[in-house]
């Protein structure tokens, strides 16, 4: 399972790439969709590599982005129950909005801020593939 963060706001975004974020459901900065780990997602990821990092989220992190960050129509919280069920369902596949639960999550910019730059890749900067190192990003975001 891959999550993907948009860091970079709306301003100067070229039209083919506000299509493909838009698709992604990434509208906004410091929102966050879980995304299924295939090549026309990664093609898509590619594509606005400069707006936004993702990587492969832990079973610890999405636990807690599930328990803090998540939320059902009506802006309601999940329970611990619907927490356990949705990461099982997860885990086999199932989509996050075929649970009941929005697909976007609202994160916080990272506390201590963002360490390099956000308009470079990374290592030296913020933007791109980062692998397994999205976990230390996206603690500090939830």
């Amino acid at each position: 399972m891959i999550i993907a963060i948009r860091i970079r706001g709306r301003v100067g975004v070229r039209k083919q790439i506000a299509d493909t974020l838009a698709l992604l459901r990434l509208r906004r900065k410091m929102h966050a969709v879980l995304l299924p780990d295939n090549k026309s997602i990664k093609g898509m990821l590619r594509v606005t590599r400069d707006w936004l990092t993702w990587g492969t989220i832990s079973d610890d992190n999405l636990e807690a982005l599930l328990k803090k960050r998540g939320r059902k129509p009506g802006n309601k919280k999940l329970s611990a129950d619907e927490v356990k069920l949705a990461i099982e369902e997860i885990k086999h596949g199932k989509k996050i909005s075929a649970l009941g639960i929005k697909p976007v999550f609202r994160l916080t910019p990272p506390s201590g801020g963002f360490k390099n730059s956000i308009k470079q890749h990374w290592p030296k900067g913020e933007l791109g593939d980062r692998g397994e190192k999205i976990n230390e990003l996206l603690k500090r975001m939830i």
